[in-house]
C-alpha cells in the first residue's frame, strides 16, 4: 500500500498504484456481475427526439390556489411532472428539468441525437421554405389599396360619430342652462334642489 519515503525530508506518503488499479478492476467486475453470475447487459435507450406535445406553461398563470396538507403533490403549487413525480417551482427550472438528462433517462432516452443525411437536411429545408411560402400572403397593389380606402372610410366614420357625440352633449348642457335661466326668472332656484342659485 504504501511505501516508506525516499528521503528524510519527504513526509507523504507513496501509493502503490498498480495495486490500486488491480482493486478497481476486480471491484468493476464485481458491479458487472449480477446473483446469476452473468455479466450485466448494457440498458439500450431510443435515441434522443422531437418532443411531440406542447408543454403547457400558461394555464396557471395568474391564478390562485389554496394549498393544504391534504393537497396532493400534483396539484401543489410549481409544476408537477409525472415522470419524475417532482415538483418544480418556477417555469424556467421546469423547461430545465424536463430537457435535463435525468428526466430523459425516465423517459427511456439518451441524450444522444440520431445523426441527420444531407438528404434529410435537403428535405428539411424544402418542407420549411414551402411552409414559409404559405405563410407569406402576397398582396397585388389593387387589392392593398382597397384595404386602404375601407380603412379611411372606417376612420372617417369613426370621427363624424364623435363629433356627432360632442354636439349632442352641448345641446345638451345649453338646453340644461336654459332651464335654470328659466327656473330664476320664474323665481326658484332650481328644480328639486335645497341649494339656493344666489
Amino acid at each position: 500500500m504504501a511505501s516508506g519515503s525516499g528521503s528524510k525530508n519527504d513526509f507523504r506518503r507513496k501509493w502503490d498504484k498498480e495495486e490500486y488499479e488491480q482493486l478497481a478492476q476486480k471491484r468493476l467486475t464485481e458491479e458487472r456481475e449480477k446473483k446469476d453470475g452473468k455479466p450485466a447487459v448494457p440498458v439500450k435507450r431510443e435515441l434522443l427526439r422531437h418532443r411531440d406535445y406542447k408543454v403547457d406553461l400558461e394555464s396557471k398563470l395568474g391564478k390562485t390556489i389554496v394549498i393544504t396538507k391534504t393537497t396532493p403533490q400534483a396539484e401543489m403549487g410549481g409544476y408537477y411532472c409525472n415522470v419524475c413525480d417532482c415538483v418544480v417551482k418556477d417555469s424556467i427550472n421546469f423547461l430545465d428539468h424536463i430537457n435535463g438528462k435525468k428526466h430523459q433517462r425516465n423517459l427511456g432516452m439518451s441524450m444522444r441525437v440520431e445523426r441527420s443525411s444531407l438528404d434529410q437536411v435537403k428535405k428539411r429545408f424544402e418542407i420549411n421554405k414551402k411552409k414559409l411560402e404559405e405563410k407569406q400572403k402576397e398582396y397585388d397593389f389593387e387589392e392593398r389599396m382597397k384595404e386602404l380606402r375601407e380603412e379611411e372610410e372606417k376612420a372617417k366614420a369613426y370621427k363624424k360619430e364623435k363629433q356627432k357625440e360632442k354636439k349632442r352633449k352641448a345641446e345638451e348642457d345649453l338646453n340644461f342652462e336654459e332651464d335654470d335661466e328659466m327656473a330664476a326668472v320664474m323665481g326658484f332656484s332650481g328644480f328639486g334642489s335645497s341649494k339656493k342659485g344666489h
